[in-house]
C-alpha cells in the first residue's frame, strides 16, 4: 500500500508564518515550527493520508485508546547546521529503526524507514530557516505514534496517527560541557526485565517522574536508576545511558531489555574503541562504583544521549552521602567525546563511520 501513497504538501501562507525566537531564548521544547508531517494507519488501508501540513491541533475522541491503554511511542533526533549553511542529520535511519522496534514491542504498526526518512528530509528542507545558526543550537525532531481508535477494551488499537514535529533548541550547556550532579535511587525503579524498558514509550517516562521530582528538590539534575530485582546493578540515567571509566576501562551496562539502546551510546562505544580505549559492556553494581570512587580508581563518569550528547557526572549522591568524581570536573575522555561527536554531527570533521546524512 505504501508504494502507491503520495505525500501531499500544504504550506502555511506567508502572512501566517510564525515569528522565529531569538537564539538566546530557545531553551528546550518551547517553540515549534510552522509545519509538521502526519500520516494515519488503519487495518483496512494501512498507512495513508501522508502529508506535510501546517502545525496544528489534533481532534481526538475521548475514547481514543492512547488515553486509556498507553500505546504511545516516540523518538528524538536533531538537525544540525554546518559549514555553508548545509543541514545534517546524525544516524536518522537508526532512530527510525529503533522506533520500529518500539512499535513491535507495543503492538503498533511498523513503517518503511526509507520512505519516512525521505519525508522527514523534505519537511526539514521546507523548515530550514528554523534550524538555529548559534553554536550548539539545533533543530530537535520528535517522531511520535499514538493509538487513535475510539474504543474501550485492552487490546491493540486498529488506528494510529504518526507525526513528526520540529522544535528549535538552544545549546544544552550554556558554557560548554559541564558536570552534573546525579541522585542514585534504590527505592523506586524505572523498568523490569520482560517489560517495556527498552522501548521508547511514554509510560517509561511517566514512571520516572516521581523520583525525578524528589531528586530535583534535593538539588540533583537527574536520577541514576538501579535494577528492579536486586536494587543493585546500575541501568541508566533518566535521559541518557551511563558510562564509568575505572582503571582505564570504560564500562557501560549491557542492553538486556530494561534500558534504551541509545544511538549516542552506540556512537560512543564505536568512537572510543577506534581511539584504542578499552570498552566493556557488562553489569556494574553501585557498590563497585562507590568502592572505585573511595579507592581513587573511578577516573570519570558521563551520560550519553541526543539532548546533551555527552553529560559529565561530577557527583553521585547515594545513601545520604555524596561522592565527587574527578574533583567535580569534566574528564578528559568526556570532553574529547563531546567535541568529536559535535564536530561529526555538524559536518566539520571527517565522518569515517558514515553516520551523517545531508539534507537537501
Amino acid at each position: 500500500m505504501w508504494e502507491d501513497i503520495q505525500v501531499e504538501v500544504e504550506k502555511v501562507d506567508a502572512g501566517n508564518l510564525k515569528t522565529k525566537p531569538s537564539s538566546g531564548d530557545l531553551g528546550f521544547g518551547n517553540y515549534f515550527t510552522d509545519h509538521m508531517f502526519l500520516m494515519t494507519w488503519s487495518k483496512e488501508d494501512g498507512w495513508h493520508d501522508a502529508k506535510i501540513c501546517p502545525y496544528q491541533d489534533f481532534k481526538m475522541d475521548p475514547a481514543s485508546m492512547v488515553f486509556h491503554y498507553g500505546q504511545a511511542i516516540f523518538e528524538g533526533l536533531k538537525a544540525y547546521r554546518g559549514k555553508g549553511d548545509q543541514l545534517f542529520l546524525f544516524r536518522p535511519a537508526d532512530n527510525l529503526e529503533r522506533m520500529n522496534e518500539s512499535a513491535l514491542r507495543m503492538c503498533m504498526p511498523r513503517f518503511p524507514v526509507d520512505k519516512v526518512l525521505k519525508s522527514l528530509k523534505a519537511l526539514l528542507y521546507l523548515e530550514k530557516e528554523w534550524v538555529p545558526h548559534a553554536d550548539g543550537a539545533t533543530l530537535y525532531i520528535r517522531p511520535t505514534m499514538i493509538a487513535a481508535e475510539p474504543a474501550l477494551g485492552v487490546r491493540p488499537a486498529a488506528k494510529y496517527h504518526f507525526f513528526v514535529i520540529l522544535s528549535p533548541v538552544g545549546a544544552y550547556y550554556a558554557e560548554g560541557c559541564s558536570p552534573t550532579k546525579i541522585f542514585v535511587s534504590d527505592e523506586y525503579v524505572r523498568a523490569v526485565k520482560g517489560g517495556v524498558g527498552k522501548a521508547k514509550t511514554g509510560g517509561n517516562y511517566a514512571a520516572s517522574l516521581y523520583m525525578s521530582e524528589i531528586a530535583k528538590k534535593a538539588g540533583y539534575t537527574q536520577v541514576l536508576w538501579l535494577d528492579a530485582c536486586e536494587h543493585k546493578y546500575i541501568e541508566e540515567v533518566g535521559t541518557s545511558n551511563i558510562f564509568f571509566k575505572i582503571d582505564d576501562e570504560l564500562i557501560t551496562p549491557p542492553l538486556e531489555g530494561t534500558i534504551l539502546g541509545g544511538i549516542t551510546r552506540d556512537s560512543v562505544i564505536k568512537l572510543a574503541k577506534s581511539w584504542g580505549e578499552k570498552v566493556v559492556e557488562r553489569k556494574i553494581s553501585i557498590d563497585e562504583v562507590i568502592e572505585a570512587s573511595n579507592a581513587g580508581r573511578l577516573q570519570e563518569a558521563f551520560g550519553s544521549g541526543t539532548a546533551a550528547v555527552i553529560s559529565p557526572v561530577g557527583e553521585l549522591f547515594y545513601h545520604e552521602k555524596s561522592y565527587v568524581i574527578n574533583k567535580g570536573e569534566t574528564g578528559q575522555l568526556s570532553a574529547r567525546l563531546f567535541s568529536e561527536l559535535q564536530s561529526i554531527q555538524n559536518g566539520q570533521q571527517e565522518d569515517s563511520f558514515k553516520w551523517v546524512v545531508r539534507v537537501g
